[in-house]
């Protein structure tokens, strides 16, 4: 049985595959319409944006580049006008800062350019973004914004996109202190080993891959899928979690305990 949150919002990045679109849909499975980003995928966001109508929840899709901040105040201006248009609306209740993704190179193969990729997409990114937003975010909302496993324990080739979700945590937490006084809580959700076409899709598509991993996850000896990471962002924002904030909740499985 799911709970429902009438006229309750979500924006949701990078929401057109993977994760994201675990979020969106968990999400709308508990009564929470949905605005959610693409970046290259137009098509699989317009599919997205059919399962949740067919779950009887309104959606709408728009192309963003988080990696992009220049583009960010035109990005909010298309916020505004499609909650006017589409819900008669101003504000919105929860945003998940999703969209992302990786690179993989050992230290000494990393690039400058690689590295800023990392930094822009997953630190500035948030950090910007949610600025521009704030304005239209209503008192006593939600933020999560996704870190990852990789900033607790370690894995080589992945240094720099786990100092960038590194950076995401310590932010989470100043977040969470200037914005509580409008009520709005700020958590980070870090995702374990999930099975997507993340970095490729390897982890879902390489059998040894995927049992290593596997063998290390205590619960349920199995990678993690879309939806468990969906299950947990969709009862943080929906659930009886207000009092949760500044928080690095990690969803993993139990992986490298």
């Amino acid at each position: 049985m799911t709970t429902s949150n009438p006229d309750r919002i979500a924006l949701v990045t990078g929401a057109s595959r993977g994760i994201g679109r675990g979020n969106a849909l968990q999400l709308a499975a508990r009564g929470v319409d949905v605005i959610l980003t693409y970046l290259n995928g137009e098509d699989e966001a317009a599919a997205v944006v059919k399962q949740i109508e067919a779950l009887g929840r309104r959606a709408v899709a728009l192309r963003l580049d988080v990696g992009a901040a220049g583009t960010f105040d035109a990005f909010a201006g298309n916020v505004r006008a499609v909650l006017k248009q589409v819900w008669q609306r101003d504000r919105f209740d929860y945003l998940v800062n999703n969209a992302g993704g990786g690179v993989y190179a050992t230290l000494a193969d990393t690039t400058e350019q690689q590295f800023d990729l990392m930094i822009d997409t997953h630190l500035k990114g948030t950090f910007f973004l949610t600025q521009k937003l704030l304005p239209l975010m209503e008192d006593g909302g939600r933020i999560l914004n996704t870190s990852s496993g990789l900033t607790r324990f370690t894995a080589s080739g992945y240094a720099a996109y786990a100092v960038a979700k590194a950076g995401v945590d310590v932010l989470t937490r100043y977040m969470a202190l200037e914005l509580g006084p409008r009520g709005i809580s700020v958590n980070a959700i870090a995702p374990g080993a999930t099975e997507t076409d993340f970095g490729g899709g390897a982890l879902r598509d390489d059998a040894a891959l995927n049992a290593q991993f596997a063998a290390m996850t205590p619960l349920g000896g199995r990678n993690g899928v879309p939806d468990d990471i969906g299950g947990v962002v969709a009862t943080l924002l929906t659930g009886d979690t207000g009092w949760i904030t500044g928080q690095r909740i990690e969803a993993s499985g139990g992986l490298l305990l």
